[in-house]
């Protein structure tokens, strides 16, 4: 099914909510194209942190999360958004929950088949594009609050 990158009609909270969901969308379903979209310019000025560690670069960033995640059955779900933006501002700040589930490629119908979950909260920090005017991440962090079930699960991050 095909997902659109750019949705019409979006306030200007919407459409900086929008671009979290489009990095998560790309994030669940392995899509590239989409979760590039989510970053500002050519990327390589984007920030992630995520247990202290930085990674630099939308390039980078893809490697860290979706060459890793991506293949995994997941899915990731915002909650409690909240969006700070002054008026006429090319700038804002994004905050919110996630709750994460994630389990291993094909055995995501498996009823007690392994599985972790996480909830984390998110900080970011993002930019109005000029060339196509939409919101675009420059800096996510990632606190993770508390996980249970199989870590084990979980490829491992370089």
């Amino acid at each position: 099914m095909s997902r659109p990158q750019t949705l019409s009609g979006l306030t200007e909270r919407e459409a900086i909510a929008d671009t979290m969901y489009r990095v998560l969308i790309g994030l669940d379903h392995n899509d590239i194209s989409m979760f590039n979209s989510a970053f500002a310019g050519n990327g390589d000025d984007a920030l992630f942190i995520f247990r202290g560690k930085e990674t630099k670069g939308r390039d980078n960033i893809k490697t860290q999360i979706v060459d890793v995640v991506g293949p995994m059955v997941t899915t990731h779900t915002l909650s409690n958004i909240r969006v700070d933006i002054k008026e006429g501002s090319k700038a804002a700040a994004f905050n919110s929950y996630v709750l994460a589930q994630h389990c291993p490629p094909g055995r995501g119908e498996e009823v007690d088949g392994p599985k972790w979950l996480a909830t984390a909260e998110y900080f970011v920090d993002l930019v109005k594009d000029e060339s196509d005017e939409s919101w675009k991440i420059k800096k996510w962090v990632i606190n993770v609050v508390w996980s249970q079930g199989d870590v084990s699960i979980m490829p491992k991050v370089s």
